[in-house]
Formats: structure tokens, C-alpha cells, sequence
């Protein structure tokens, strides 16, 4: 993939810089670098296709990501702050960017700052904040990852085949 994408880099780098050239000095050169176009969008969908092949084989250490997560509850500050914004809190921003910036946050820290919110934020909202973890949250990202293209429809024909 990297040779592939290398190549694409060279050729659109270079239709990026002479084609405007060309076309102030009315150059009539420009035909034949139009002309290859193709062959730097061909080389991206090979290294596309082959970089896509090379994912499937990669697997999560599942064990390991869920470690790493235990140990970054500063994850949760997006959702808390989502909510103290939902109910018109003064800047949910500031308030938790001085909780969390450059410290080593922990469950406790955060859960003391939940309990600790005005009595404005409903009930049912502080217990599904105190209900979060950082494994648990995902925000958008399902909603994000559901928009994203078939990848493996790319470069196929109606018919099914390359």
C-alpha cells in the first residue's frame, strides 16, 4: 500500500503544480497530464484495496484496550459536560478542563464531581452519568460508523466482480 499511495502522491502532486501553470500560460502540454488522471486515482484505489486487505487480518487485544481504558476516566468528560450544557449549566468547559487537565483522573474524582453537580441536573441524569464508564462509552460513534461506505463494494462492478 505505501508504494501505491507513494506513487499516487507523486503523480497528483505533480498535476497539482503544473496544471494551473498550464492553464495561465494557455500551455497546451496540460493534454497529456490530464490525460493521467486515472492513473493516480487507480494507484490510491489499489493501496486502498491493499491496505484494506491487510486490516482484515489485524485483530484487538480486546483484554488490553479495556486496561487502557480503566485507566483514562478524563474520557467522560464529554459526556458530563454534553449534559451540563443540556441543562444550562455555566461553562461545562472550563469547569471540567480544570478537573481533568493534566491530571491523572480517576473513577472517584469523577464520580465525586457527578455527585457533586448543581441539584438543577435531574436525578435520572446524574445516575447514568455515575452509570458510565470508559468502556462504555461510545458517544456518536456507532451513528458514525453505520454513514461509513461498504468499503468492500469499492472498485467492483454492478455485477459483483472487479
Amino acid at each position: 500500500a505505501e508504494g501505491n499511495l507513494g506513487l499516487a502522491n507523486a503523480i497528483l502532486s505533480h498535476m497539482a503544480s503544473k496544471l494551473p501553470i498550464s492553464r495561465m500560460q494557455r500551455d497546451l502540454t496540460d493534454s497529456t497530464v490530464l490525460r493521467n488522471l486515472g492513473v493516480g486515482f487507480s494507484y490510491c484505489l489499489i493501496a486502498y484495496s491493499s491496505l484494506h486487505f491487510g486490516l482484515k487480518k489485524v485483530e484487538a487485544n480486546r483484554a488490553f484496550m479495556l486496561q487502557e481504558l480503566d485507566k483514562h476516566w478524563e474520557l467522560l468528560a464529554e459526556p458530563i459536560q454534553t449534559v451540563m450544557r443540556k441543562h444550562g449549566m455555566e461553562t461545562p468547559y472550563e469547569v471540567l478542563k480544570a478537573l481533568t487537565q493534566g491530571k491523572e483522573v480517576t473513577q472517584q474524582m469523577i464520580h465525586d464531581f457527578i455527585k457533586s453537580l448543581p441539584a438543577e441536573l435531574p436525578e435520572q441524569e446524574r445516575r447514568r452519568l455515575l452509570e458510565l464508564t470508559p468502556a462504555k462509552y461510545i458517544g456518536l460513534a456507532k451513528v458514525l460508523a453505520l454513514q461509513l461506505p461498504d468499503i468492500d463494494a469499492i472498485g467492483k462492478k454492478e455485477d459483483g466482480k472487479e
